[in-house]
C-alpha cells in the first residue's frame, strides 16, 4: 500500500512538472508572439480613440469598455476557433481572408478621408444628431467591426509564430495573446481619453505648483491631441489596410508592390544614416497608406456609383 501511494505521488509530481513546463512554454511563446504583433497593437491604439472623440466625457470609459468586450469576443469566440480550423485544414485561405479585411479598412479609411473634405457623410451626420443611445450603439458597432480586422491580423501573426506547436498550445497562446493585447490596447486608449480629467485633478491639487502647471497643460493640450488622434486613426486605417494588402500580395507570390516599396524605403532610409530604421518604416507606412487610399478610394467610388443606380424609393 505505501509503495502504491508513493508511486501515485510520483505520477502526480510528474504530471505537475509536465503542466508547469507546458505553462512555461505557453508563456514564452505568448511573449514572443506578442512582441511580433506589437506593431499592430500600436495601430489598434491609434485607430480606437477616434470613435470616442467628441462624445460626452461621462460616456467615454463605458463606451471603451463595451468596445473592449467586443474585442474579447472578436479574438476569443470568433477569430480563435476559425484561425485554428483554417490552420489545420485550409492554411492557404488565411492570407486572402486577411486581405479582404485589409480592403475593408482601406474602404473605411478612404471614406472617412473623403468625408473630412466634405464629400459625403450626410447619413452619419444624421445619426450623430439622433438619440444618444443610438449614437453609442452605432459608435460601438463601428469600432468593434474595425477591431475585428485588426484583431484578426494580431492573431494571425501570433499563430504563425506557433504553427509548429500542438493545437492545444496554439489555442493557449492565442488566448493569452488575445487577453494581453486587448487589455493593453484599451487600457492605453482609456488613459488617453481621460488624460484631460487627470490633468484637471492635478491642476486642483493643493501645493506643488509644478504639478498644477502640468495639469493645466494637460487640460489645454488634450483636446488638440484627441483631434489629432482622430486624423491619425483614419491614417492608420489606410496604412494598416494597405500594409495588409502589400504583405498579402507578396505572400501570394507577387513581387509588386511589396519589393519596390521595400527597395524605396531602404534607399531613403540610408540617406538619414542613424535614423535609417525609423525613416524606412515611415516610407513603408506612407507607401502602404497611398496604396490603401487608392484601393479604398476606388471602392468608395464604386459603392457610391452603385448607390446612385439603385431605384429610389417612392415617398
Amino acid at each position: 500500500m505505501p509503495s502504491g501511494l508513493i508511486a501515485l505521488l510520483d505520477d502526480v509530481a510528474g504530471i505537475a512538472k509536465l503542466a508547469a513546463a507546458s505553462i512555461d512554454d505557453v508563456g514564452a511563446a505568448a511573449g514572443k508572439a506578442s512582441t511580433k504583433a506589437a506593431g499592430v497593437v500600436v495601430d489598434d491604439a491609434a485607430v480606437t480613440p477616434r470613435y470616442v472623440t467628441g462624445l460626452a466625457p461621462s460616456r467615454e470609459l463605458p463606451i471603451i469598455a463595451k468596445i473592449a468586450m467586443g474585442s474579447f469576443r472578436n479574438k476569443l469566440i470568433i477569430i480563435l476557433p476559425i484561425a485554428l480550423l483554417l490552420t489545420a485544414f485550409a492554411p492557404w485561405a488565411i492570407t486572402p481572408i486577411l486581405m479582404c479585411g485589409g480592403t475593408y479598412l482601406c474602404f473605411e479609411g478612404a471614406e472617412k478621408l473623403l468625408e473630412a473634405f466634405g464629400h459625403g457623410g450626410h447619413a452619419e451626420a444624421a445619426v450623430v444628431q439622433g438619440d444618444a443611445a443610438l449614437i453609442e450603439k452605432t459608435t460601438v458597432a463601428g469600432a468593434v467591426r474595425t477591431d475585428l480586422i485588426l484583431s484578426a491580423e494580431i492573431m494571425a501573426i501570433s499563430l504563425a509564430d506557433v504553427a509548429h506547436q500542438p493545437i492545444l498550445t496554439q489555442a493557449a497562446v492565442l488566448v493569452v495573446v488575445g487577453v494581453l493585447m486587448t487589455v493593453a490596447v484599451y487600457g492605453v486608449v482609456g488613459l488617453i481619453v481621460k488624460m484631460d480629467d487627470i490633468g484637471l485633478h492635478l491642476a486642483k491639487r493643493a501645493g506643488g505648483g509644478g504639478m498644477r502647471a502640468f495639469g493645466r497643460g494637460l487640460v489645454k493640450g488634450m483636446p488638440v491631441v484627441l483631434n489629432a488622434l482622430s486624423g491619425i486613426g483614419t491614417a492608420a486605417m489606410l496604412w494598416v489596410g494597405g500594409g495588409i494588402l502589400v504583405h498579402g500580395t507578396h505572400t501570394l507570390g507577387l513581387h509588386w508592390p511589396a519589393e519596390p516599396l521595400e527597395h524605396i524605403a531602404h534607399i531613403v532610409g540610408q540617406v538619414f544614416g542613424p535614423l535609417h530604421g525609423v525613416v524606412s518604416w515611415l516610407v513603408t507606412a506612407l507607401g502602404s497608406a497611398i496604396i490603401g487610399l487608392i484601393v479604398g478610394g476606388v471602392i468608395v467610388l464604386l459603392v457610391r456609383q452603385l448607390g446612385r443606380l439603385r431605384p429610389k424609393e417612392s415617398h
